[in-house]
């Protein structure tokens, strides 16, 4: 018999008591809170147990570990973004198309450590969050004219850029958070460390003095945008001409 598949979304349902103490619902929601509030290495069976006022073994009637929960409670996540129908008119597919992936990156800002363990939850589109944002994100890039394969590069090229653009982000909000500062003051604060090491390189220096007074925040989500933006056109061009 082959090695079972380390995943919440490959194993088959535990039996459950007819009346459980607690429900995966509100142990993921536990969980998330705990997330939100001190980061992803607070994160324990022990420490979410004594929060539920209930013991590590309660959990495990509906979680068989940390990496299954984390798994749970990535999709649950997943489930705040939004993807609208597209608008009449040839642009529409393109204004829905960047407001998911708006909807997107302020869900991972909202929560921060989405960003850090993201890329260890292995069957992350088998949740029925992610799957349900798959099948819409792929019937609006069919309704734009691509083929349904074709749909499935455009979604993986604008999901790819905004989980990389978003996770730098996160990793600065979780870094004011850590120091207790807003952006600029930051900013400040690293702006020596930051000179000394592109001392050597003219167009770096060039353009950290540019944005040093800048939000940061702000800038960044006007990259964003932009990045978006040119994702869309390149998109638009595969499109066949009618």
């Amino acid at each position: 018999m082959s090695d079972p598949i380390p995943s919440v979304w490959a194993r088959p349902p535990r039996a459950r008591r007819e009346q459980p103490a607690l429900s995966q619902r509100q142990i993921v929601a536990e969980a998330i809170q705990l997330l939100d509030e001190e980061g992803v290495e607070a994160l324990s069976m022990r420490k979410l147990g004594t929060r539920l006022n209930a013991g590590a073994t309660s959990l495990y009637t509906h979680v068989a570990n940390k990496d299954e929960l984390i798994e749970l409670v990535v999709d649950e996540v997943f489930g705040e973004v939004s993807v609208p129908a597209a608008a009449d008119g040839p642009d529409g597919w393109r204004e829905a198309a960047a407001a998911f992936a708006a909807s997107l990156r302020a869900t991972i800002l909202r929560h921060p450590w989405v960003a850090s363990v993201i890329g260890a939850v292995g069957l992350i589109y088998f949740g029925p969050n992610m799957a349900r944002l798959s099948e819409e994100i792929l019937a609006l890039f069919e309704s734009a004219g691509f083929t349904l394969k074709l749909a499935d590069h455009a979604m993986s090229v604008l999901v790819a850029f905004v989980l990389g653009a978003s996770s730098a982000d996160a990793a600065f909000l979780t870094m004011l958070a850590r120091f207790d500062q807003d952006g600029r003051g930051l900013t400040e604060r690293l702006w020596p460390a930051a000179e000394h090491a592109v001392r050597d390189h003219p167009r770096l220096r060039t353009l950290y003095a540019a944005k040093r007074r800048d939000d940061p925040m702000r800038t960044n989500e006007a990259d964003f945008t932009l990045g978006v933006t040119w994702i869309l056109d390149g998109l638009s061009a595969q499109l066949p001409h009618k």
